[in-house]
């Protein structure tokens, strides 16, 4: 799961409305009337108020932008690894019958992820990517004014859902590099907070809890709170930092959020599932897009499933990415943050102008990368794995920007 990217603002002029009102006849319409129309009006309140927001702005973005090629992509925390050969064997095959929606109850893949996890498919909510599974809770819970209780840095995409549905962010700062869980615990009591959005392992920078702590802080929440716990890097980190799936189970106000896009290198297929209590997940199907999901990224998921033997090797090569990563920040003389992740937070000593900088000169050598977005965690940039000629590239790149930002 990515860090905070830029924002992008876009105003329209006022709307130019026909005499007699927002409505009129076609004939007006045909007369001109519609080309004069410069945006439609009937928002509701909310919608008119917001910016229009990208909260990532991609390499693709930037390769427009600033007419570059992307030689290195690794910033986006995808798995430049890439998916096991029985996944791509398994898409191809299954090719022909894109012509088919999905099923729309996911029944097969709920029963796949049921029987790797050692619960029930009531348990499994399945959706397009954590992203989506976001939204959909953030339309669970929240009204207009609702608080809802995150990390001051942490994952801006849950802060762009909250703010879609008119929430009211209460935000606490990481302590050492690390979600503040008392903070956090502290803050969804004072404010009565029904929703909590926490990250273990953390992005964006990489840090972690041990699952006894984890735990204790979700069984430490009233009732009325549901926290979403994302564990979309749970497969990269060590066991230790990873509650057994029976552990939270239970709890009605627990959602464990999982994904197919980092270990499994699915991010383009986006998929990915919530794990909770029965009664909690069949809230999803009160509001999903039932024919949401993509019929060959449903086939890659069960391949991948199928593939633990891959998984494990790519795993592999991730801790090994990390480890020369860290080793390139070090040559640097820059700081590599410890990470459970499949990237690694550097800390570049300075502030955020500084690791801006370094961002913003490594692309102007085709090595794409990211930063956390807000003080003190900007002062690091991040740096997501990838193959040997990808951070071959950023060893290259990085002390020739070093040396030209001084």
């Amino acid at each position: 799961m990515p860090a905070a990217g830029a924002v992008r603002k876009q105003s329209f002029p006022p709307l130019q409305l026909p005499a007699k009102g927002l409505f009129c006849r076609t004939s007006q319409l045909n007369s001109g009337n519609r080309a004069s129309m410069s945006a439609f009006s009937r928002f509701t309140p909310l919608i008119s108020a917001l910016p229009s927001t990208v909260p990532f702005v991609g390499p693709e973005a930037l390769e427009r932008q600033r007419g570059l090629t992307v030689k290195a992509r690794i910033g986006a925390n995808e798995n430049g690894f890439g998916p096991a050969p029985s996944v791509i064997a398994a898409m191809r095959e299954r090719a022909g019958d894109i012509w088919m929606y999905n099923d729309p109850e996911n029944f097969e893949l709920k029963q796949a992820l049921a029987a790797h996890l050692g619960i029930q498919p009531a348990n499994i909510a399945v959706g397009e990517g954590i992203d989506s599974l976001l939204g959909l809770i953030a339309r669970m819970i929240i009204e207009p004014g609702t608080p809802v209780v995150t990390s001051l840095g942490g994952y801006p995409t849950f802060n762009f859902h909250v703010a879609g549905f008119g929430g009211r962010l209460v935000t606490v700062p990481y302590v050492d590099d690390r979600e503040n869980l008392d903070g956090l615990l502290e803050a969804v009591k004072r404010e009565n907070a029904p929703l909590v959005y926490f990250a273990n392992p953390d992005n964006p920078m990489g840090s972690w809890w041990d699952a006894e702590k984890v735990v204790a802080f979700a069984r430490a929440l009233p009732e009325n709170c549901l926290l979403i716990l994302d564990e979309a890097y749970s497969e990269t980190g060590p066991d230790s930092s990873l509650p057994d799936i029976s552990a939270l189970i239970d709890l009605p106000n627990v959602l464990r959020t999982r994904t197919f896009s980092k270990a499994y290198g699915l991010a383009g297929a986006r998929v990915g599932y919530a794990i909770g209590a029965p009664e909690t997940v069949l809230t999803f199907d009160k509001i999903r897009n039932h024919f949401g999901m993509n019929r060959l990224a449903t086939a890659a998921a069960l391949a991948a499933l199928k593939d633990q033997a891959y998984l494990a090797e790519v795993v592999g090569k991730i801790q090994a990415a990390r480890e020369a990563i860290g080793t390139i920040a070090r040559d640097n003389g820059l700081l590599p943050l410890a990470s459970a992740t499949n990237f690694v937070a550097i800390d570049c000593g300075r502030d955020g102008v500084h690791a801006r900088a370094i961002v913003d000169g490594l692309i102007q050598h085709g090595v794409f990368i990211r930063m956390p977005g807000v003080a003190p965690l900007n002062r690091c940039i991040r740096v997501s794995v990838g193959p040997k000629q990808d951070l071959d590239l950023f060893a290259e790149a990085l002390p020739q920007v070093l040396k030209a930002i001084g």
